[in-house]
């Protein structure tokens, strides 16, 4: 048991989301990013989709009820535990009665705060996820507020011994060779033209070349971004369709919107391209006034990608299994 003693809005329970049921009107919601959730869990030796604390407004505090395994990943939010440091990206043990102090991060946007044994809350749909929008999962459809006290599941048989002090190295520094920075701090971001692309005509390259600003009016639902506009070389009005996240439409003021978590299921503006999804998980961790510059992508990179970071997080996984098995072997 956890019980949140200092909070601010839009701190939430997600797990990896509830897939499958957009043709009913119900956003999958889940971590912005899933990433850092899964290197968490991986770490601790939990399922992999178990639920975290979402972090994304600062400064956060939690009190143990009871010795736990947890890590913090995502982003470096200077915590500490009972006044000492702890590590992102560090499996660390924190006794009963002791609290954890997260504060704002230098960089990035949002972090997870990953349990042994997950955050133990009613699945809806198969997902623990907060759908702020629905008013379910989570935590009661809503903010995580002072005073709530989370259960956490049953650590399996090896997490008893916790991988105490067992770090992985940050996945934008491991994988930097399939996450390309550029030279002026611009998070390149790799999409995929998309059905509309063809209608903006010389606009189409401006969407590609320019860099736009991650805008103020930017949430869970969509990153607007600003910048010069882009329009369809004529008007056009369209149906409402199906649409997922990474989703990048174009409403009339020309003023591109990224779906993300919270995508809604169904848009008539057009559509220009979509982010692939490896790539989610960056602009998850991307700050209100971050700079973007879109990059051409494929279906084969994607899968690349893909299978580079899948093999990250089954390293972790299994290093940690074979420290948790030598710890149990010497006990």
């Amino acid at each position: 048991m956890i019980e949140i003693t200092r909070t601010s809005p839009f701190n939430t329970v997600q797990d990896l989301g509830r897939p499958g049921f957009r043709h009913i009107g119900v956003t999958a919601s889940g971590a912005m990013d899933p990433f850092a959730l899964k290197l968490g869990n991986a770490l601790l030796g939990n399922d992999g989709g178990s639920a975290a604390i979402e972090v994304q407004t600062f400064p956060f505090q939690l009190r143990f009820s009871a010795s736990t395994a947890f890590v913090i990943t995502g982003v470096d939010c200077e915590a500490t535990l009972d006044g000492q440091t702890v590590l992102p990206w560090c499996a660390a043990t924190a006794d009963a009665g002791q609290v954890l102090d997260t504060a704002h991060p230098r960089h990035g946007a949002r972090a997870y705060v990953c349990l042994a044994g997950g955050v133990d809350v009613a699945a809806v749909m198969g997902s623990c996820s907060t759908s702020l929008r629905g008013g379910f999962g989570g935590n009661g459809g809503r903010f995580l507020a002072v005073g709530d006290r989370l259960a956490l599941g049953l650590a399996n048989r090896a997490g008893d011994i916790p991988p105490c002090g067992l770090a992985m190295v940050e996945p934008a520094v491991m994988l930097a060779d399939v996450f390309p920075v550029a030279p002026d701090g611009a998070l390149l971001v790799r999409a995929i033209p998309a059905g509309e692309h063809g209608l903006f005509g010389a606009d189409a390259e401006r969407f590609w070349n320019q860099t736009w600003k991650l805008s103020p009016q930017s949430d869970r639902t969509g990153y607007r971004l600003s910048g010069e506009p882009i329009r369809p070389v004529t008007p056009v009005e369209m149906r409402s369709h199906g649409i997922v996240p990474g989703v990048v439409q174009v409403p009339p003021a020309g003023q591109p919107i990224i779906q993300m978590a919270d995508a809604n299921t169904a848009g008539g503006y057009p559509k220009i391209a979509g982010v692939i999804e490896p790539d989610l998980w960056r602009l998850g961790q991307a700050r209100i006034g971050s700079t973007i510059r879109f990059v051409q992508s494929s279906h084969a990179e994607a899968v690349a990608i893909e299978k580079a970071m899948n093999g990250f997080v089954e390293d972790v996984r299994r290093t940690s299994g074979m420290v948790k098995r030598a710890l149990m072997a010497l006990a």
